[in-house]
């Protein structure tokens, strides 16, 4: 406000009365202010930068809470984390058959007599807890077979293998085994190769 315009503005006016006829002039000054002073596109631009500034500043601020936040976790140990890993080889599973008994129960069929001497009807081979002691022994006895970790169920002469090798060889020599036991009827070869 150091320089501002001034423009002086007179009028005349005529007076007339009946008496008198008088002249008044008048005179008026209009002050204007400086045009010089802050226009509006510099004051958005102040107050663009006052907020560009004030969220620096908050950005700032909340960077460094997250810096203390990240130095006392990294402050604290280091979590172990345990991953387990599934075995190699499936656990074995062995089921024991019960053992024989001193004398198998008696088996009753209907419309047919007993057969003579008082015994029992007896079938044409092994029991299957004979047929599993067989296979156990063999496969426990060959060094080859003992170490594969293979397991043998057996249900009315038929042969459940289960386990895993390495190659098909091992595999169907498995197979080849159990069958050569005395009062095999068939076998389920469920061995895995891998």
């Amino acid at each position: 406000m150091a320089h501002q315009e001034q423009q002086a503005e007179s009028k005349r006016i005529v007076v007339e009365t009946p008496n008198v006829r008088r002249e008044v002039v008048h005179s008026e000054a209009v002050r204007y202010p400086d045009r010089s002073s802050v226009s509006g596109a510099a004051l958005a631009a102040i107050v663009v930068g006052v907020i560009a500034l004030a969220a620096i500043i908050i950005l700032f601020a909340m960077n460094r809470q997250q810096d203390t936040t990240n130095a006392n976790v990294a402050q604290q140990p280091p979590q172990t984390t345990i991953v387990q890993q599934p075995a190699q080889q499936p656990p074995n599973v062995i089921v024991q058959q019960p053992a024989p008994a001193t004398q198998p129960a008696p088996v009753i069929i209907n419309g047919q007599p007993a057969p003579p001497g008082g015994g029992t009807a007896t079938s044409s081979g092994p029991d299957d807890g004979t047929i599993q002691a067989a296979i156990d022994k063999m496969l426990t006895n060959d060094s080859t077979l003992s170490s594969l970790g293979i397991t043998a169920t057996v249900l009315n002469g038929k042969v459940t293998l289960m386990g895993s090798v390495k190659t098909e060889a091992l595999k169907a020599q498995v197979e080849r085994a159990v069958r050569n036991v005395k009062g095999v009827k068939s076998v389920d070869n469920q061995i895995s190769v891998g």
